[in-house]
């Protein structure tokens, strides 16, 4: 009997581990006006368009704007689906090219109100986030407890930063805090703005020195996105600049960063409920 009980044990994990879980990935900066969101939303159309299934859940809880990229209009937020009758479906908007987004921003701070049943209700309610192949999570910049609460509960963190030196300070003042809470033991990072390929990777290696020297993150170079009139265009017409220009120099950039990050091993993830359950855990 016992042979058999754990012959049972072993095929429930083997079906679990089976089960589709979303890659989530928390995209975040050291500080605001380095093109942050503006990359997650032509990320996510460039992933979308490959044959993927993307949604962005827009965490900032300060000033989310992936909606205005867009030029969508939400009428809900995610908690909606635990102070009203509305399901997630209800609240996700289909933006551009198919993409999805879930309006979060400063309702997020209300985490901490919530009860233990209406945690349930709530992570009961995201099981179907699990139909999407990657989730996006847009966080506002800077270091702060909500930001370090992202990060440590997504699988993968990717640091947005520009060549500008300020840039460069916040964007490791990032990776310290990070790296002093033991969140993450590796980032990626993406070098926006930059004038040159070279530039870009020169950025990167100056970044990673200092790093290397001071802490013990790993930090892997998934690319650079050239400074282009176009994307200033784009913002002002509210149309992703891989939809509006997609011959332009940083449209192909993003499609060699999608590519990259398609092509990478899937961590184990027990999806959008595990992501919250673990966010449930750090804010309360």
């Amino acid at each position: 009997m016992l042979d058999q009980a754990e012959s049972l044990r072993k095929l429930i994990n083997q079906e679990e581990d089976k089960k589709k879980h979303a890659k989530i990935i928390t995209v975040t900066s050291g500080k605001g006006g380095v093109g942050k969101s503006n990359f997650v939303v032509n990320l996510a159309i460039t992933l979308q368009d490959k044959g993927n299934k993307v949604l962005i859940f827009d965490a900032d809880l300060g000033m989310g704007n992936d909606d205005v990229l867009m030029g969508l209009y939400p009428k809900h937020n995610i908690f909606d689906i635990v102070f009203t009758d509305l399901e997630i479906q209800d609240i996700i908007i289909e933006g551009t090219n198919g993409v999805h987004l879930v309006p979060a921003g400063s309702a997020l701070s209300k985490t901490q109100e919530l009860s233990e049943e209406e945690k349930e209700l709530f992570l009961g309610k995201l099981e179907t986030l699990d139909e999407y192949d990657y989730i996006l999570m847009d966080t506002g910049a800077g270091v702060n407890k909500d930001i370090l609460s992202f990060i440590g509960a997504s699988e993968d963190l990717i640091i947005v930063i520009t060549p500008e030196p300020t840039s460069l300070t916040d964007g490791y003042s990032l990776i310290k805090a990070t790296d002093h809470y033991k969140l993450k033991s590796e980032a990626k990072i993406i070098v926006n703005k930059a004038f040159t390929e070279e530039e870009g990777q020169d950025t990167f290696n100056k970044f990673n020195r200092a790093v290397s020297k001071f802490l013990k993150m790993n930090v892997e170079y998934l690319g650079c996105i050239l400074e282009d009139k176009k994307l200033v265009q784009s913002v002002r017409q509210q149309k992703p600049f891989v939809v509006l220009y997609p011959n332009c120099d940083a449209a192909k950039n993003i499609d060699n960063i999608a590519m990259k990050i398609m092509g990478q091993d899937v961590s184990s993830s027990n999806g959008a409920k595990g992501l919250f359950k673990r966010l449930f855990n750090i804010f309360s």
